[in-house]
C-alpha cells in the first residue's frame, strides 16, 4: 500500500499563497503531485497536515471548499491504490499519478456526459443524445461553466441546482426531467465501479407532477379552423399545423414532421411512434387532404410541409418550424381569447378532451389520454381495432362542420 500525506509549499514571495500538494510514497519511491489550490501560509497548519481556517476570515468559504477538494483527492487515491492492490498486480507510484490524472480528465462530469453523448448517438439514439445536451447546457450554466468530478457531486450541489432552476421559474417536471438524467448518468458511473454512491440526489425532487389539463372544448377548436389569416401567412401555417395535429388524433409534431408521402396509402396513414414504437393506422379523410392542398410546393419526401427542403439538417429543422409554429399560436390564442398557453401538444389533449367529451368509451380513447404515462394511452390506442378510433375521429371531426 502506498502512503498519501497532504504537503503545503511556501510561495517563494514573503507573503503569497503557497501550493497544497500530494507526497505519495510507495516501494520506497516518492512522487510529490501538485494541485491548483493555494492558500497563504497562515491558513496551513502544519502539525495536523491540513488548510484551517481563521475566524472571521472573508476566505473561510473558499478555505472549506479547498478542504473537502482536498479530502475527494485524498479519497481518490487512496481508492486507486486499494485498487491497484487488490487487483494485485504489480504497481508503481508513477503508476498511481497517472492514474489519478486520468481519472481527473476522464470522469469530471462534463467530460463524462459528452463522452456518453457520443455514444449515443452512435448507437442512433439521437433525442436521448438531445436531452443529454440540454441537461448538461442546463447544469453548466448552474455552474458557470465550472467542470465537477463525477465523486464531487453531494446532495447539498444538487439541492443548490434545483433552488437555481426554481429561481430561473423552470416548472417542477423539467427540473425533475434533467435531475433524473443526471442520476442515471451518476448511477452508470456507479455501475461502472467509477465512483461509490454518495446518494447525493436523495434530497431533490425525481418525480412527475400531473400537468393542468390543457384541453380546449371544440366550440375553440371551430372558431381557430375558421380564422381568416390569409392575410399572415406565417400564422395560418401554425393554425393549420395545430388543426392537423387535431385531425391525426393528436399526433405529436415529431411524428406528423417525419410522416413520409409513402406513408399514405390506399386512403390510410401507418406509422410508428417516434416516443413508443407503437404502429398506428389512421384514415386519410377530405378535411386531411384540404390542407395538404394548400401547400403543394413541398418538393421533400415528407408529406406534410415541415421539412420542405432535401439535404438539410432534419432534426434541427423540424425543431425550429415547431418552435415558430408554438410562437405564432400565441398570437392565434389571442385571437380567440384561449387563456391557457396555445401550443402543439394543446391539440393532442384537445383530440382526447373531445373524444370524451362525445360519450366514446374509455377503451377508446384512455381517460383523455390522462395516463401518467403517455406510452401507456399509446399502447390503449394501438391494442383497438383500428376502425373503431378511425369511426371515433370521424364523430369529432364532424363536429367542427
Amino acid at each position: 500500500m502506498a502512503s498519501i500525506k497532504v504537503k503545503f509549499k511556501p510561495s517563494a514571495v514573503a507573503d503569497h499563497e503557497g501550493t497544497i500538494y500530494y507526497q505519495i510514497i510507495h516501494e520506497r519511491k516518492v512522487r510529490q503531485l501538485f494541485t491548483c489550490y493555494k492558500v497563504f501560509p497562515r491558513e496551513w497548519d502544519d502539525k495536523r497536515s491540513m488548510v484551517t481556517t481563521i475566524q472571521n476570515s472573508e476566505r473561510k468559504s473558499h478555505i472549506l471548499s479547498i478542504r473537502e477538494r482536498i479530502r475527494w483527492d485524498v479519497e481518490r487515491l487512496t481508492k486507486i491504490d486499494r485498487k491497484f492492490d487488490k487487483d494485485g498486480l504489480s504497481y508503481t507510484v508513477d503508476d498511481v499519478v497517472d492514474e489519478f490524472n486520468r481519472y481527473a480528465n476522464d470522469y469530471t462530469l462534463f467530460n463524462y456526459m459528452e463522452n456518453a453523448i457520443i455514444k449515443l448517438k452512435q448507437n442512433g439514439k439521437v433525442r436521448t443524445a438531445e436531452t443529454y445536451i440540454v441537461t448538461l447546457n442546463s447544469f453548466k450554466k448552474f455552474r458557470s461553466q465550472e467542470d465537477i468530478m463525477l465523486d464531487c457531486l453531494t446532495s447539498e450541489i444538487m439541492e443548490a441546482y434545483e433552488a437555481w432552476q426554481q429561481g430561473r421559474g423552470v416548472s417542477p417536471n423539467t427540473i425533475s426531467f434533467y435531475t433524473r438524467i443526471l442520476r442515471a448518468v451518476y448511477n452508470r458511473a456507479v455501475e461502472q465501479d467509477i465512483i461509490e454512491d454518495r446518494n447525493p440526489f436523495r434530497h431533490v425532487y425525481t418525480g412527475v407532477d400531473k400537468t393542468v389539463k390543457r384541453a380546449l372544448p371544440l366550440v375553440t377548436i371551430k372558431k381557430i379552423k375558421a380564422l381568416d389569416l390569409s392575410l399572415t401567412p406565417s400564422l395560418d401555417f401554425a393554425r393549420d399545423m395545430f388543426i392537423m395535429s387535431f385531425y391525426l388524433r393528436g399526433m405529436s409534431f415529431i411524428d406528423m414532421a417525419f410522416l413520409k408521402k409513402s406513408d399514405l396509402k390506399n386512403g390510410y396513414i401507418t406509422y410508428r411512434r417516434r416516443k413508443t414504437n407503437q404502429q398506428l393506422i389512421i384514415e386519410w379523410t377530405n378535411e386531411m387532404q384540404m390542407i395538404i392542398d394548400k401547400y403543394p410546393e413541398n418538393a421533400s419526401d415528407y408529406l406534410l410541409p415541415i421539412i420542405r427542403n432535401p439535404g438539410t439538417n432534419e432534426r434541427c429543422t423540424y425543431r425550429n418550424v415547431g418552435y415558430n409554429i408554438n410562437h405564432n399560436l400565441k398570437s392565434i390564442a389571442d385571437m380567440v381569447g384561449v387563456q391557457i398557453p396555445l401550443t402543439l401538444y394543446v391539440a393532442r389533449h384537445s383530440w382526447a378532451s373531445a373524444a370524451k367529451a362525445k360519450g366514446i368509451p374509455l377503451s377508446v380513447i384512455s381517460e383523455g389520454m390522462g395516463h401518467d404515462s403517455e406510452a401507456t394511452t399509446q399502447i390503449y390506442l394501438a391494442s383497438l381495432d383500428t376502425s373503431v378510433v378511425d369511426k371515433a375521429n370521424s364523430i369529432i371531426l364532424k363536429s367542427l362542420n
